[in-house]
């Protein structure tokens, strides 16, 4: 090995350490999400408009849904993996709709041309996401196998708590109740 590959290495490592995290992207794309699902949902036409498409209402906001959907679901879950892969299927239907749908002058064109490549870049990521996110999100377990739980060996704490225990007023049968009680 040679000195060289020493140093490749530890500039990869805190290269590794400056790029965002998957979980940090994941995150972000969910809050992605919801705003373009929300702005889909609230001015449908003109979204469709700025992506130089030529959707209907109902499609955008259908589009929309999908997009909240899949935000609340990534950010919401433990394991957002699946929908994250939905969000990757999401941007291949968007393409799709990019590029079949008929544009009625250049302007359009070049909306739909930008979008597109929009898309495409939002798609990378989420295949990033997607397939780097870990399973479930959990915190590491705690190790609790130096404690015992008690102050004293169990033997000699066996009815430590009785022994100068008194029912506490509220707890005790009324008065009024006490002839109907078991003696």
């Amino acid at each position: 090995m040679n000195s060289h590959s020493g140093s490749d290495q530890r500039n990869a490592g805190r290269l590794q350490q400056r790029l965002p995290q998957p979980d940090a992207i994941a995150r972000g794309l969910g809050w992605f999400s919801i705003a373009l699902g929300l702005a889909q949902i609230v001015a449908p036409r003109a979204m469709a408009r700025a992506a130089g498409v030529s959707a209907g209402a109902g499609t955008m906001r259908l589009y929309g849904l999908r997009e909240l959907a899949c935000g609340v679901g990534v950010l919401a879950l433990r394991n957002p993996r699946p929908f994250l892969w939905a969000r990757v299927g999401g941007d291949a239907l968007d393409l799709g709709t990019l590029a079949l749908s008929p544009r009625l002058d250049a302007r359009g064109r070049v909306r739909a041309k930008r979008a597109a490549v929009n898309v495409a870049c939002i798609a990378a990521l989420d295949v990033y996401a997607a397939s780097s996110a870990t399973g479930p999100r959990s915190t590491p377990p705690v190790d609790y196998s130096d404690r015992s739980g008690f102050p004293r060996p169990p033997a000699d704490m066996r009815g430590a708590a009785l022994a100068d225990f008194q029912m506490p007023r509220d707890m005790r049968t009324p008065d009024a109740l006490a002839s109907y009680t078991r003696q």
